[in-house]
């Protein structure tokens, strides 16, 4: 199960607000907002679910192992403006 740090971390690297986010995986912004809080707030799995696979399909791989949990952007992606962010990030002021 993914946590609310990936999801935040995950946000960061495509630089989507949680509107955005919200939007691509069909939930309520209120849902991903208690997804995301620190508090752990409870949250359906299928609304978990959706949001997982949104960030999958923008290029994000989710990454648990025997010292934590992590994200890690992956430049091969479905969505077009996922892929236009990620090179502006990717280049150096001139």
């Amino acid at each position: 199960m993914i946590t609310g740090r990936q999801v935040r971390a995950a946000r960061a690297l495509l630089n989507w607000t949680q509107e955005r986010l919200a939007e691509k995986a069909l939930v309520a912004l209120t849902a991903l907002k208690r997804l995301e809080s620190e508090r752990g707030l409870g949250v359906q799995e299928g609304t978990i679910d959706q949001v997982r696979r949104a960030l999958e399909a923008a290029g994000i791989l989710f990454i648990e192992s025997g010292q934590g949990r992590g994200v890690m952007f992956l430049h091969e992606t479905s969505d077009p403006q996922a892929r236009q962010n990620a090179g502006r990030r990717g280049r150096s002021p001139s």
